[in-house]
């Protein structure tokens, strides 16, 4: 069986193939990615209706680009999988649209996948694909839950961000220091030159007995002390901007916060972890792409003696092959059935709990 997947429910167009043989691990053919960060960094942030005509001009190059590496045709194709949610409405409308148009011209059925399953079966196409049971820190986006994982479709949330996840914490505190588009990965770059201690920023939730998140309280701090960072380099009652700051002062709130986000992310996955008697954990989603997430996990687990996981780093973003990988598996399990059916809808605000009850 072969699976054409799409991914376009923001700003990365993806398309890949995987081929699943019975009840193996499906095998990533090929991947194509385009991302849009260039294009949105003029705008500090993604723009939507230009996200939705970005992914119309690449589709159908990408796709033309994974059937010349894996050596198939259009006609070989099985399954056209696509993203159906959540991400942004005319985002994913494109790739819906695309897979199941190409579904209706090659009389082939079309399977719509939820864009957090992928990111949670993403660790599978890793060159250490995991095993079940597991628990999954799944830090995508706007995105931060811990799931005990038994198998495909089989999840159960022990705990998930009730305001701003892990992600939009790294890219709203970005924002707050002038770091620009995508502010995540700027951040932790410029945290790399700071003290983790220099500025003592709150743990939301982190001794609150649960495995809730919480990081909306750690963006105003942050707020509140770049606030008065600038405040104390006024000249003339002046009040300058938060990028004019000495590189080291900038440097260090940038690594405080980073160490905020990352020990709320750590202490709650050892609960998690404690809490399952599991002794494997998989990490999940763009954040899961952190130098520093990653060796604070592999330290905490190598002394508990617990196997971790991760997608490869290039496939911790949006990416065509989670999509493929997610629809593949889901259809070895006898989870879904793909469809010949062709009207097609979206679901922007398609929620995590709408995956585990699936």
């Amino acid at each position: 069986m072969l699976v054409l997947g799409i991914e376009s429910s923001c700003d990365e167009t993806g398309v890949a193939m995987v081929q699943a043989e019975e009840q193996a691990l499906p095998t990533l053919l090929a991947h194509a990615l385009y991302s849009q960060i260039e294009m949105h960094q003029a705008f500090g942030g993604v723009v939507p209706e230009l996200a939705s005509r970005d992914h119309i001009r690449r589709v159908l190059p990408l796709t033309q680009e994974v059937l010349d590496a894996s050596g198939k045709s259009l006609a070989d194709v099985d399954v056209v999988a696509y993203t159906r949610g959540p991400g942004l409405a005319g985002a994913l409308l494109v790739g819906a649209g695309v897979a199941c148009a190409l579904g209706a011209a090659l009389g082939k059925p079309v399977l719509g996948v939820h864009h957090l399953e992928g990111h949670l079966l993403s660790p599978f196409l890793s060159a250490d694909p995991p095993e079940f049971p597991f628990v999954a820190l799944l830090v995508s986006g706007g995105h931060t839950q811990l799931m005990r994982v038994e198998g495909v479709g089989r999840y159960e949330l022990l705990g998930e961000s009730i305001d701003d996840a892990a992600g939009e914490a790294f890219d709203k505190s970005a924002k707050l220091m002038g770091l620009g588009y995508p502010g995540g990965p700027a951040l932790s770059r410029l945290a790399e030159q700071g003290r983790a201690d220099a500025y003592k920023l709150p743990r939301p939730l982190l001794n609150s007995g649960n495995l809730d998140f919480s990081f909306a309280g750690l963006k105003t701090a942050v707020l509140v002390q770049s606030q008065r960072m600038v405040a104390a380099q006024a000249t003339d009652g002046a009040l300058g901007l938060f990028e004019s700051l000495p590189l080291q002062q900038r440097a260090d709130l940038a690594a405080s916060t980073q160490a905020a986000i990352v020990e709320v992310l750590l202490k709650k996955s050892m609960n998690a972890l404690k809490q399952t008697g599991l002794q494997r954990l998989v990490v999940a989603g763009g954040v899961g792409a952190n130098r520093e997430l990653r060796a604070q996990l592999n330290a905490a687990c190598a002394k508990r003696n617990v196997r971790v996981h991760y997608p490869e780093l290039h496939l911790c973003t949006d990416n065509g092959a989670m999509i493929a990988m997610a629809g593949a598996m889901r259809l070895q399990n006898g989870l879904q059935q793909a469809s010949t059916t062709y009207a097609f809808d979206v679901k922007p605000r398609l929620a995590v709990g709408q995956l585990v009850a699936r």
